[in-house]
């Protein structure tokens, strides 16, 4: 028979952890963790937010106003950790000393000196020890534990950063926070282990000193105990208040072999820590512009809420540069400023650099401030030093609300263009946007209406006649929509709408000053959606027909300045306007006609079809001959779509004529798995004048991730322009993880070259030793090592 006693002792148990870190008010990604390699392309994992059916592609900016200039991710926040505890930080409570201890056999001597012997197990506060054998002296209370000794807190809030001790065994006092350890081992955060023959606990437990120490997050067996690398010092002290790791002399070896030595005292962050300062994880940057280069950065807390990161970049004597990073938090928004300055021999005798910087904020009424501010002395220099590809750049603030049933957003702000072709004298540099819309149901005729309100107005630095147009836009529009069920299942609509403009034209002597315009428009509109079943499967039909009428009328007396380049897709087909901006508009008696049919088998797997086209009275009055919605008859759209349930997408949509001649063609694939994210896009274009493409575009873009063996992860990224028979950019990238080493590697090349800009290529490395501050997962599995017995 096993006995079990159970003793209320006047001993307390407090874990070797510390408190959990004050986390980042922004993302921990950058804390003590790793950044990402510069100019490669991002990962592609499938919650990394990267769309299945497109490649990733340069930030478009504003929603109401798609002018794609790149538009920075907005400051992310969170929320600070409330629940934070120190030890030993307050008062004692008086009854906290208890604690309970279960023992096969339990010996109390006329001495009060206690012996627990067998399955040893104590609980106190959340803390549990394990010991083969406690003898407890009953004057002094000290305490003398034989192991196997396993101390820990699995009742923590958050156990996985806390610490675990494994000894041989113990001589600590009453209180179980101080005194001697033999043959301990103490693992951090169940990432990183500290070995050593001794170790001395002091100051109410805070601190944990080790001598003759060996260090490593690797996994060592019994039959190969040399780890992929290690850490030897005279001593390792560590914090659990502060969580700091400070090693004496150390040497970093790898497999054994000794790589690096320093002869003084270091200090690094446990792996609890998510944001504190120090050194970043160094990269190696090599391009064919800058030579060989290293980056070592440097990453500095200014309180809670805001931080500052300092990295140096020096290459081969070709470049001297200081990149920067300022981030703020505020309890209504968050702030982020990057830039860097240089001199290289690129442009010798230059001060090349730039400025990025985006803040926002929530104000009263649900209102949002934004602030972008985005400047570069030259677009080879965001190139060359791998910051972005954008060609232009905006500077402005914005403010925006968005309601239920109301919509407001300004705007107000200047364009910077880096084109060879496009002069920024000529180009509109200044603009102002400001749109607000109020959805109504209005009682009298019901239905839905949309009353809509915009204003605009941009400006060109040249005083010049026709080069230096300046044009201010204010509009008003109201559209009405009123739906009705007829007998056998028919959607009928009514439609109605109305749009007035003012316009302002300076600079420009082909266009009066002051032009007005007034747009009338009727409508009706009928559906036929049907849905049936065979073999437990859904198909679902659906006929439209649309039929429009506003007067016929050229816009040739506005400049066109917003609606040069038009869509046609499935998502407009049964538009009553395509044309993107306000400067033009379709006109005429004109008819949308089409259908829908889409099937959902019971397996998961769904696949869709719309198919139409554009029936005119006349023939177009403001779209070109040769335009797919040009002439009294626009080109097929047919576009098709199907995913498998599990991952796979394909899309695909192409305009073409009567004789089958296609004039547009995209087709998008996206494979989402554990293993494969896949995400790729092929696109034919005739070419168009009226658009600004005098040849033919044919261009592939993919974007591909892929688990190449366990640990092992591969990223590709390549965009190839068939017409001009040429890559534009290229890139591979490996990366390799374990328990306890991190090690990335990308090569880039980017083909495009011009007077200006030289065809680059780029490599980059970077090697993170696992368990000193905290880590980002990344995609696929981390390889673990096997001990085999």
């Amino acid at each position: 028979m096993v006995s079990r006693g159970l003793l209320r002792a006047g001993v307390a148990l407090i874990a070797l952890s510390g408190p959990l870190a004050a986390q980042s008010m922004f993302d921990a990604d950058d804390g003590m963790g790793v950044q990402p390699l510069t100019g490669m392309p991002g990962s592609m994992s499938a919650d990394s937010g990267v769309t299945a059916l497109a490649p990733e592609s340069v930030a478009l900016g504003s929603a109401p106003v798609a002018d794609r200039t790149p538009s920075p991710q907005n400051p992310m926040v969170v929320g600070p950790d409330a629940d934070v505890t120190l030890p030993g930080g307050g008062p004692r409570d008086p009854q906290s000393g208890a604690a309970t201890l279960l023992a096969d056999r339990i010996d109390v001597a006329g001495d009060q000196t206690l012996t627990a012997s067998g399955g040893v197990v104590v609980w106190h506060q959340g803390a549990r020890l394990v010991a083969d054998r406690i003898v407890v002296d009953g004057d002094s209370g000290d305490l003398t534990i034989e192991g196997p000794i396993h101390l820990s807190r699995p009742g923590a809030a958050d156990p996985e950063t806390d610490a675990i001790l494994i000894a041989d065994s113990a001589q600590l006092d009453s209180e179980l926070q101080d005194g001697i350890v033999l043959g301990a081992r103490l693992v951090l955060a169940r990432e990183l282990q500290l070995a050593s023959t001794r170790l001395e606990r002091r100051e109410d437990g805070r601190i944990s000193q080790l001598d003759n120490v060996v260090a490593s997050s690797c996994q060592i067996c019994a039959t190969d105990p040399t780890p992929l690398w290690e850490i030897r010092a005279r001593s390792i002290i560590h914090d659990a208040d502060t969580r700091l790791i400070t090693f004496d002399r150390p040497q970093l070896r790898a497999f054994g072999v000794p790589l690096a030595y320093v002869p003084f005292r270091v200090t690094a962050p446990d792996p609890s820590v998510e944001r504190r300062s120090g050194f970043l994880r160094p990269e190696i940057r090599t391009t064919s512009g800058l030579g060989f280069g290293v980056k070592l950065p440097y990453f500095q807390t200014l309180g809670d809420s805001t931080d500052l990161t300092v990295t140096p970049y020096v290459s081969e004597s070709r470049t001297r540069t200081l990149e920067l990073r300022y981030r703020q938090a505020f309890t209504t928004g968050a702030t982020e400023w990057n830039g860097a300055i240089s001199r290289d021999d690129l442009r010798p005798g230059e001060t090349r650099g730039y400025l990025f910087g985006a803040a926002q904020f929530l104000l009263p009424r649900d209102y949002r401030l934004a602030l972008q501010v985005q400047h570069a002395s030259d677009r080879a220099y965001l190139l060359d030093y791998g910051v972005t590809d954008a060609d232009r750049l905006w500077s402005g603030v914005s403010v925006e609300r968005v309601r239920r049933d109301k919509l407001f957003w300004g705007r107000v702000g200047n364009y910077e263009t880096l084109r060879e072709d496009e002069d920024n004298a000529t180009s509109p540099a200044q603009v102002a946007d400001a749109i607000w819309m109020r959805r109504l149901t209005p009682r009298l005729i019901g239905g839905e209406a949309l009353l809509e309100w915009s204003a605009h107005a941009h400006r060109r630095p040249s005083d010049s006649d026709l080069v230096g147009r300046d044009v201010a836009r204010a509009s008003v529009g109201l559209d009405w929509r009123r739906n009705q069920i007829l007998p056998g299942g028919i959607v009928a609509a009514a439609l109605a709408g109305l749009d007035a403009d003012l316009y302002r034209i300076a600079q420009d002597d082909q266009f009066d000053d002051v032009v007005t315009r007034v747009d009338p428009q009727v409508g009706v509109e009928l559906r036929w959606p049907l849905a049936g079943g065979t073999g437990g499967a859904t198909h679902i039909v659906e006929p439209v027909v649309q039929v429009l009428y506003s007067p016929r009328g050229r816009d040739q007396d506005i400049p066109n300045e917003d609606s040069r380049l038009i869509e046609f897709d499935e998502g407009n087909l049964f538009s009553d306007n395509r044309f993107p901006g306000w400067d033009v508009r379709e006109t005429g008696l004109r008819a949308n006609i089409g259908a829908t049919w889409t099937r959902i088998d019971p397996t998961g797997w769904s696949i869709g079809v719309t198919g139409g086209r554009v029936l005119r009275a006349r023939d177009a009055d403001n779209f070109a001959a040769d335009s797919p919605l040009g002439g009294r008859s626009s080109d097929w759209l047919l576009a098709a779509n199907f995913d498998n349930g599990g991952g796979l997408a394909v899309a695909n949509r192409a305009l073409f004529d009567d004789s089958a001649r296609i004039s547009r063609n995209e087709l998008r694939v996206g494979w989402l798995r554990p293993d494969l994210n896949l995400s790729a896009g092929y696109i034919w274009i005739d070419r168009d004048e009226d658009e600004g493409r005098v040849v033919n575009a044919s261009e592939l873009a993919a974007n591909v991730g892929w688990q190449i063996a366990d640990g092992w992860w591969g990223e590709a990224e390549t965009r190839y322009d068939f017409a001009a028979d040429r890559a534009q950019r290229a890139a591979l990238r490996v990366a390799y993880r374990n328990e306890c080493i991190t090690l990335e590697s990308g090569l880039s090349r980017r083909f495009s070259s011009s007077d200006l800009l030289r065809a680059e290529t780029s490599f980059d490395l970077s090697v993170r030793l696992g368990g000193f501050g905290a880590q980002e997962d990344g995609p696929g599995t981390v390889a673990r090592r096997n001990c085999m017995r």
